[in-house]
């Protein structure tokens, strides 16, 4: 079954595209392939966002050590 396509218009920096050109090139793969991949893989990276565990542990301990505070500040 076919995927359906769109055209769509943006801009991007000259060198990525340079850059992004050239990879399609050495891989012997179209421009809009590694369009898809990379929107792809884009949208993959933001649906499994989880924070890193050294930034929540941080969360962790500063709420312990500040959850009064933090209550006061938000009345």
């Amino acid at each position: 079954m076919a995927q359906t396509r769109e055209k769509f218009a943006t801009q991007v920096n000259s060198k990525i595209l340079r850059d992004v050109r050239a990879l399609a090139d050495q891989e012997g793969r179209q421009l809009q392939a590694l369009v898809d991949e990379a929107l792809a893989d884009l949208i993959e990276k933001h649906k499994n966002a989880k924070p890193r565990s050294h930034v929540m542990g941080a969360y962790l301990a500063s709420h312990e050590k500040y959850g009064p505070l933090y209550k006061k500040l938000a009345r």
